[in-house]
């Protein structure tokens, strides 16, 4: 059950990223991942994987969210 309450979450938040364009990134990627072949669903549980991961390097370390390293994540997507 928490981890699908925890998709739910992350999946809203990159649906926030992508209607705010915040960061661009986001919705760049998002495009070129559906270009390539993704469905919308599929892009967008990517992103959410590479947002997961930089939420817990951010926790685990104790260190300041890095747009530069999450869009170096992002960019790295196929």
């Amino acid at each position: 059950m928490a981890n699908k309450n925890l998709k739910k979450i992350v999946l809203q938040v990159v649906d926030n990223q992508l209607r705010e364009n915040n960061p661009p990134i986001t919705k760049i990627t998002f495009e070129r991942l559906q270009q390539s072949g993704y469905t919308t669903q599929q892009a967008k549980e990517k992103i959410s994987a590479v947002l997961l991961e930089e939420m817990y390097d951010v926790l685990k370390t104790k260190q300041p969210y890095n747009e530069e390293r999450y869009s170096n994540k992002l960019l790295k997507l196929k």
